[in-house]
Protein backbone atom coordinates (compact mmCIF):
# COMPACT_ATOMS: atom_id res chain seq x y z
CA UNK A 1 0.00 0.00 0.00
CA UNK A 2 1.27 3.37 -0.37
CA UNK A 3 0.82 6.53 1.76
CA UNK A 4 -2.25 7.72 2.29
CA UNK A 5 -3.15 10.96 0.89
CA UNK A 6 -5.72 12.59 2.62
CA UNK A 7 -3.39 12.02 5.82
CA UNK A 8 -0.09 12.87 3.95
CA UNK A 9 -1.76 15.99 2.97
CA UNK A 10 -2.91 16.30 6.80
CA UNK A 11 1.27 16.46 7.53
CA UNK A 12 1.74 18.55 4.89
CA UNK A 13 -0.52 21.16 6.32
CA UNK A 14 2.14 20.89 9.69
CA UNK A 15 -0.17 18.48 12.11
CA UNK A 16 1.51 15.99 12.85
CA UNK A 17 -0.63 12.17 12.93
CA UNK A 18 -0.14 10.01 16.04
CA UNK A 19 -2.15 7.59 17.26
CA UNK A 20 -3.93 7.37 20.30
CA UNK A 21 -3.66 3.18 21.43
CA UNK A 22 -0.30 1.06 21.92
CA UNK A 23 -0.18 -2.43 23.01
CA UNK A 24 2.27 -5.38 22.86
CA UNK A 25 0.84 -7.06 20.01
CA UNK A 26 0.78 -3.76 17.39
CA UNK A 27 4.40 -3.31 18.06
CA UNK A 28 5.06 -7.06 17.06
CA UNK A 29 2.71 -7.70 14.21
CA UNK A 30 3.92 -5.02 12.18
CA UNK A 31 0.20 -3.29 12.89
CA UNK A 32 2.33 0.05 14.04
CA UNK A 33 4.99 -0.33 11.25
CA UNK A 34 2.08 -0.49 9.06
CA UNK A 35 0.67 2.67 10.63
CA UNK A 36 4.03 4.47 10.23
CA UNK A 37 4.72 3.22 6.41
CA UNK A 38 0.69 3.50 4.88
CA UNK A 39 -0.99 6.31 7.91
CA UNK A 40 1.57 9.34 8.25
CA UNK A 41 1.50 7.95 11.97
CA UNK A 42 4.76 9.84 13.24
CA UNK A 43 4.14 9.76 17.26
CA UNK A 44 2.13 7.47 20.02
CA UNK A 45 0.34 8.28 22.98
CA UNK A 46 -0.73 5.94 25.77
CA UNK A 47 -2.88 6.31 28.88
CA UNK A 48 -3.97 4.20 32.10
CA UNK A 49 -7.03 3.02 29.96
CA UNK A 50 -5.29 2.25 27.28
CA UNK A 51 -2.43 -0.01 28.81
CA UNK A 52 -5.43 -1.79 31.01
CA UNK A 53 -7.28 -2.92 27.81
CA UNK A 54 -3.78 -3.72 25.96
CA UNK A 55 -2.97 -5.99 29.03
CA UNK A 56 -6.42 -7.62 29.85
CA UNK A 57 -6.68 -8.47 26.14
CA UNK A 58 -3.69 -9.92 25.26
CA UNK A 59 -1.70 -13.24 26.19
CA UNK A 60 1.83 -11.23 24.96
CA UNK A 61 2.49 -10.00 28.32
CA UNK A 62 2.35 -14.01 29.95
CA UNK A 63 6.08 -14.94 29.76
CA UNK A 64 6.97 -11.51 31.20
CA UNK A 65 4.74 -11.68 33.75
CA UNK A 66 5.86 -15.49 34.56
CA UNK A 67 9.50 -14.54 34.51
CA UNK A 68 8.51 -11.37 37.42
CA UNK A 69 6.04 -13.73 39.34
CA UNK A 70 8.92 -16.41 40.21
CA UNK A 71 11.06 -13.50 41.28
CA UNK A 72 8.41 -12.64 43.59
CA UNK A 73 8.71 -8.54 42.52
CA UNK A 74 5.77 -6.10 43.96
CA UNK A 75 2.66 -5.25 41.53
CA UNK A 76 4.20 -2.01 41.55
CA UNK A 77 7.61 -2.98 39.88
CA UNK A 78 5.44 -5.34 37.73
CA UNK A 79 3.36 -2.61 36.42
CA UNK A 80 6.08 -0.55 35.44
CA UNK A 81 8.43 -2.78 33.87
CA UNK A 82 5.23 -4.09 31.62
CA UNK A 83 4.64 -0.67 30.22
CA UNK A 84 7.76 0.49 30.49
CA UNK A 85 8.58 -2.29 28.09
CA UNK A 86 5.60 -1.50 25.54
CA UNK A 87 6.88 2.03 25.36
CA UNK A 88 10.52 1.15 24.94
CA UNK A 89 9.55 -1.24 21.99
CA UNK A 90 7.58 1.56 20.46
CA UNK A 91 10.02 4.32 21.05
CA UNK A 92 12.51 2.03 18.94
CA UNK A 93 10.23 1.31 16.20
CA UNK A 94 10.13 5.33 15.70
CA UNK A 95 13.66 5.71 16.44
CA UNK A 96 13.75 6.44 12.54
CA UNK A 97 10.87 8.81 12.35
CA UNK A 98 13.03 10.34 15.61
CA UNK A 99 16.08 10.77 13.56
CA UNK A 100 14.24 12.14 10.22
CA UNK A 101 11.87 14.51 11.37
CA UNK A 102 13.58 15.71 14.81
CA UNK A 103 10.81 16.44 16.81
CA UNK A 104 8.28 13.81 16.22
CA UNK A 105 8.66 9.93 16.48
CA UNK A 106 7.17 10.36 20.27
CA UNK A 107 5.98 7.53 22.83
CA UNK A 108 3.91 9.07 25.49
CA UNK A 109 4.00 6.91 29.33
CA UNK A 110 1.65 8.62 32.15
CA UNK A 111 2.89 8.96 35.63
CA UNK A 112 0.25 7.35 37.81
CA UNK A 113 -2.70 9.00 38.27
CA UNK A 114 -2.71 8.60 41.90
CA UNK A 115 -0.50 11.47 42.40
CA UNK A 116 -1.83 13.83 40.24
CA UNK A 117 -2.33 16.05 42.96
CA UNK A 118 1.14 16.09 44.37
CA UNK A 119 3.82 18.24 43.24
CA UNK A 120 6.94 16.31 44.30
CA UNK A 121 5.42 12.60 43.65
CA UNK A 122 5.20 13.60 40.18
CA UNK A 123 8.34 14.88 39.67
CA UNK A 124 10.14 12.15 41.13
CA UNK A 125 7.62 9.84 39.20
CA UNK A 126 8.65 11.64 35.85
CA UNK A 127 12.21 11.42 36.48
CA UNK A 128 12.14 7.59 37.50
CA UNK A 129 9.65 7.06 34.34
CA UNK A 130 12.59 8.86 31.93
CA UNK A 131 15.18 6.33 33.79
CA UNK A 132 13.62 3.60 33.14
CA UNK A 133 12.27 3.88 29.44
CA UNK A 134 16.01 5.24 28.54
CA UNK A 135 15.14 6.53 25.15
CA UNK A 136 15.38 9.87 23.95
CA UNK A 137 12.18 9.68 21.83
CA UNK A 138 10.18 9.46 25.13
CA UNK A 139 7.75 11.85 26.67
CA UNK A 140 6.61 11.65 29.82
CA UNK A 141 2.71 12.71 30.52
CA UNK A 142 2.05 14.80 33.41
CA UNK A 143 -1.93 16.21 34.47
CA UNK A 144 -2.06 19.72 34.31
CA UNK A 145 -3.51 20.15 37.22
CA UNK A 146 -2.76 22.95 39.69
CA UNK A 147 0.06 20.79 41.48
CA UNK A 148 0.85 19.72 38.22
CA UNK A 149 2.63 23.11 37.08
CA UNK A 150 5.33 22.81 39.17
CA UNK A 151 6.27 19.23 38.39
CA UNK A 152 6.34 20.33 34.79
CA UNK A 153 8.58 23.11 35.26
CA UNK A 154 10.97 20.91 37.60
CA UNK A 155 11.17 18.14 34.79
CA UNK A 156 11.70 20.68 31.98
CA UNK A 157 14.58 22.09 33.75
CA UNK A 158 16.07 18.03 34.56
CA UNK A 159 16.19 17.89 30.39
CA UNK A 160 13.19 15.36 30.68
CA UNK A 161 10.48 15.72 27.39
CA UNK A 162 6.98 16.16 28.66
CA UNK A 163 3.33 15.89 27.07
CA UNK A 164 1.21 17.92 29.70
CA UNK A 165 -2.24 15.91 29.52
CA UNK A 166 -5.90 16.32 30.41
CA UNK A 167 -5.96 20.58 29.77
CA UNK A 168 -9.07 21.69 29.12
CA UNK A 169 -9.33 25.79 29.15
CA UNK A 170 -7.50 27.96 27.36
CA UNK A 171 -6.41 29.55 30.78
CA UNK A 172 -5.11 26.44 32.52
CA UNK A 173 -3.03 26.24 28.86
CA UNK A 174 -1.80 29.57 29.42
CA UNK A 175 -0.28 27.82 32.58
CA UNK A 176 1.16 25.16 30.83
CA UNK A 177 2.82 27.74 28.46
CA UNK A 178 4.56 29.30 31.33
CA UNK A 179 5.24 26.16 33.04
CA UNK A 180 7.13 25.01 30.17
CA UNK A 181 8.96 28.32 29.52
CA UNK A 182 9.78 28.51 33.25
CA UNK A 183 11.08 25.17 32.53
CA UNK A 184 13.84 26.14 30.20
CA UNK A 185 14.49 29.37 31.79
CA UNK A 186 15.74 27.41 34.62
CA UNK A 187 17.55 24.96 32.88
CA UNK A 188 19.57 27.77 31.05
CA UNK A 189 20.16 29.48 34.53
CA UNK A 190 21.66 26.03 35.48
CA UNK A 191 23.62 26.08 32.70
CA UNK A 192 21.93 22.52 30.64
CA UNK A 193 21.31 22.43 27.14
CA UNK A 194 18.11 22.96 25.89
CA UNK A 195 18.50 20.75 23.14
CA UNK A 196 16.54 17.98 21.84
CA UNK A 197 13.96 19.20 25.03
CA UNK A 198 10.80 18.83 23.31
CA UNK A 199 7.07 19.19 24.96
CA UNK A 200 3.48 19.03 23.95
CA UNK A 201 0.37 20.37 25.47
CA UNK A 202 -2.18 17.77 25.33
CA UNK A 203 -5.97 20.16 24.69
CA UNK A 204 -8.81 17.84 24.77
CA UNK A 205 -11.29 18.26 22.47
CA UNK A 206 -14.58 15.87 22.26
CA UNK A 207 -15.18 15.55 26.57
CA UNK A 208 -15.68 19.45 26.15
CA UNK A 209 -18.74 19.00 23.30
CA UNK A 210 -20.39 16.52 25.42
CA UNK A 211 -20.30 17.86 28.76
CA UNK A 212 -21.63 21.28 27.40
CA UNK A 213 -24.29 19.94 24.93
CA UNK A 214 -25.37 18.62 28.05
CA UNK A 215 -25.81 21.62 29.98
CA UNK A 216 -26.79 23.27 26.80
CA UNK A 217 -29.99 21.03 26.86
CA UNK A 218 -30.70 21.52 30.84
CA UNK A 219 -31.03 25.20 29.98
CA UNK A 220 -33.17 24.83 27.20
CA UNK A 221 -30.36 26.79 25.05
CA UNK A 222 -31.02 27.21 21.09
CA UNK A 223 -29.84 23.95 19.48
CA UNK A 224 -27.56 25.28 16.92
CA UNK A 225 -25.36 25.82 20.04
CA UNK A 226 -24.82 22.55 20.43
CA UNK A 227 -21.89 20.26 18.77
CA UNK A 228 -19.43 23.98 18.64
CA UNK A 229 -17.94 24.47 21.72
CA UNK A 230 -15.04 21.95 21.93
CA UNK A 231 -13.78 23.09 18.11
CA UNK A 232 -14.27 27.64 19.35
CA UNK A 233 -12.38 25.85 22.91
CA UNK A 234 -9.51 24.64 21.38
CA UNK A 235 -9.16 27.11 18.18
CA UNK A 236 -9.14 30.23 21.20
CA UNK A 237 -6.10 27.44 22.76
CA UNK A 238 -4.49 28.12 19.78
CA UNK A 239 -4.95 31.53 19.40
CA UNK A 240 -3.36 31.98 22.76
CA UNK A 241 -0.38 29.52 21.80
CA UNK A 242 0.39 32.06 18.80
CA UNK A 243 0.51 34.60 21.26
CA UNK A 244 2.71 32.72 23.70
CA UNK A 245 4.95 31.29 20.94
CA UNK A 246 6.18 34.98 19.05
CA UNK A 247 6.73 36.57 22.36
CA UNK A 248 9.80 38.83 23.26
CA UNK A 249 10.50 36.01 26.36
CA UNK A 250 9.72 32.54 23.32
CA UNK A 251 12.37 34.81 21.45
CA UNK A 252 14.95 34.48 23.97
CA UNK A 253 14.66 30.90 24.51
CA UNK A 254 14.42 30.07 20.56
CA UNK A 255 17.98 32.29 20.20
CA UNK A 256 19.55 29.24 23.11
CA UNK A 257 18.06 26.68 20.13
CA UNK A 258 14.55 25.99 22.34
CA UNK A 259 11.79 24.33 20.44
CA UNK A 260 8.31 25.62 20.70
CA UNK A 261 5.70 23.33 23.01
CA UNK A 262 3.20 22.28 20.36
CA UNK A 263 -0.23 22.03 20.87
CA UNK A 264 -1.83 18.62 20.39
CA UNK A 265 -5.35 17.73 19.71
CA UNK A 266 -6.53 14.84 22.25
CA UNK A 267 -9.43 12.80 22.77
CA UNK A 268 -10.81 13.56 18.91
CA UNK A 269 -12.78 10.63 18.13
CA UNK A 270 -16.78 12.03 18.28
CA UNK A 271 -18.78 10.83 21.41
CA UNK A 272 -22.06 11.69 19.55
CA UNK A 273 -23.19 10.07 15.92
CA UNK A 274 -24.56 13.14 15.37
CA UNK A 275 -21.26 14.92 14.70
CA UNK A 276 -19.10 13.92 11.77
CA UNK A 277 -16.75 11.42 12.56
CA UNK A 278 -13.74 13.42 11.10
CA UNK A 279 -14.74 16.55 12.47
CA UNK A 280 -12.24 17.11 15.37
CA UNK A 281 -9.48 16.48 13.00
CA UNK A 282 -11.05 18.54 9.49
CA UNK A 283 -11.63 21.61 11.46
CA UNK A 284 -8.15 21.36 13.83
CA UNK A 285 -5.54 21.95 10.92
CA UNK A 286 -2.88 24.68 11.98
CA UNK A 287 0.97 24.60 11.37
CA UNK A 288 2.91 23.47 14.21
CA UNK A 289 -0.09 20.83 16.23
CA UNK A 290 -0.32 17.10 16.81
CA UNK A 291 -3.85 15.53 16.68
CA UNK A 292 -3.61 11.97 18.30
CA UNK A 293 -6.22 9.96 17.12
CA UNK A 294 -8.13 6.28 17.91
CA UNK A 295 -7.17 4.18 15.00
CA UNK A 296 -10.79 4.18 14.02
CA UNK A 297 -10.68 8.09 13.99
CA UNK A 298 -7.24 7.72 11.51
CA UNK A 299 -8.86 5.15 8.83
CA UNK A 300 -12.22 7.36 8.98
CA UNK A 301 -10.18 10.41 8.30
CA UNK A 302 -8.01 8.36 5.45
CA UNK A 303 -11.14 6.92 3.78
CA UNK A 304 -12.99 10.47 3.76
CA UNK A 305 -11.63 12.89 5.55
CA UNK A 306 -11.23 16.52 4.24
CA UNK A 307 -9.84 19.66 5.44
CA UNK A 308 -12.31 22.60 6.56
CA UNK A 309 -11.60 25.69 7.80
CA UNK A 310 -7.87 26.69 8.77
CA UNK A 311 -7.35 27.53 12.42
CA UNK A 312 -6.04 30.82 12.05
CA UNK A 313 -9.17 32.02 10.50
CA UNK A 314 -11.70 31.02 13.23
CA UNK A 315 -10.52 33.06 16.32
CA UNK A 316 -13.81 35.74 15.92
CA UNK A 317 -16.03 33.25 15.25
CA UNK A 318 -14.90 30.76 18.02
CA UNK A 319 -14.85 33.85 20.34
CA UNK A 320 -18.63 34.93 19.80
CA UNK A 321 -19.35 30.70 20.05
CA UNK A 322 -18.15 30.56 23.65
CA UNK A 323 -19.44 33.51 24.77
CA UNK A 324 -23.01 33.01 23.33
CA UNK A 325 -22.34 29.17 25.77
CA UNK A 326 -22.06 31.52 28.61
CA UNK A 327 -25.23 33.67 27.82
CA UNK A 328 -26.95 30.66 27.60
CA UNK A 329 -26.44 29.84 31.27
CA UNK A 330 -23.23 27.22 30.76
CA UNK A 331 -20.96 27.80 33.61
CA UNK A 332 -17.53 27.56 31.88
CA UNK A 333 -15.08 27.31 35.17
CA UNK A 334 -17.63 24.63 36.26
CA UNK A 335 -17.25 22.69 33.34
CA UNK A 336 -13.56 22.99 33.15
CA UNK A 337 -12.96 21.71 36.56
CA UNK A 338 -15.90 18.91 36.12
CA UNK A 339 -14.05 17.67 33.20
CA UNK A 340 -10.49 17.73 34.96
CA UNK A 341 -11.96 16.05 38.17
CA UNK A 342 -13.23 13.64 35.70
CA UNK A 343 -10.20 13.09 33.89
CA UNK A 344 -8.18 12.35 36.67
CA UNK A 345 -10.98 9.73 37.92
CA UNK A 346 -11.03 7.96 34.83
CA UNK A 347 -7.50 7.26 34.54
CA UNK A 348 -7.24 6.15 38.53
CA UNK A 349 -10.02 3.93 37.56
CA UNK A 350 -8.28 2.29 34.38
CA UNK A 351 -5.04 2.59 37.03
CA UNK A 352 -6.74 0.35 39.38
CA UNK A 353 -8.19 -1.84 37.44
CA UNK A 354 -4.24 -2.41 35.45
CA UNK A 355 -3.34 -3.11 38.82
CA UNK A 356 -5.47 -6.02 39.58
CA UNK A 357 -5.35 -7.00 36.74
CA UNK A 358 -1.36 -7.47 36.75
CA UNK A 359 -2.13 -8.76 40.32
CA UNK A 360 -4.19 -11.40 39.28
CA UNK A 361 -1.47 -12.51 36.85
CA UNK A 362 1.30 -12.41 39.09
CA UNK A 363 -0.60 -14.85 41.43
CA UNK A 364 -1.54 -17.00 38.36
CA UNK A 365 1.63 -17.30 37.22
CA UNK A 366 3.68 -18.56 40.23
Amino acid sequence: MTQNEKLAELSGAGVAVWLDDLSRDRTRNGDLQTLVDDYSVVGVTTNPTIFAAAVSGSDSYDDQVHAMAVRGVSVEEALRTITAADVRDACDLLAPVARRTGRDGRVSLEVSPRVAHDTDATAAEAAHLWWLVDRPNLFIKIPATQEGMAAITTSIAAGISINVTLIFSPERYRMVMDAYLSGLEQRVRDGGSLTGIESVASFFISRVDTEIDERLDKAGADPALKGKAALANAQLAYQSYEEVFSSDRWRALQGRGARPQRPLWASTGVKSQDYPDTRYISDLIAPDTVNTMPEKTLKAYADHGSPGTPIQQTYDEAAKVMKAVTEAGVDLDDVFKVLEDEGIQKFVDSWEELTESVRSELQDKK
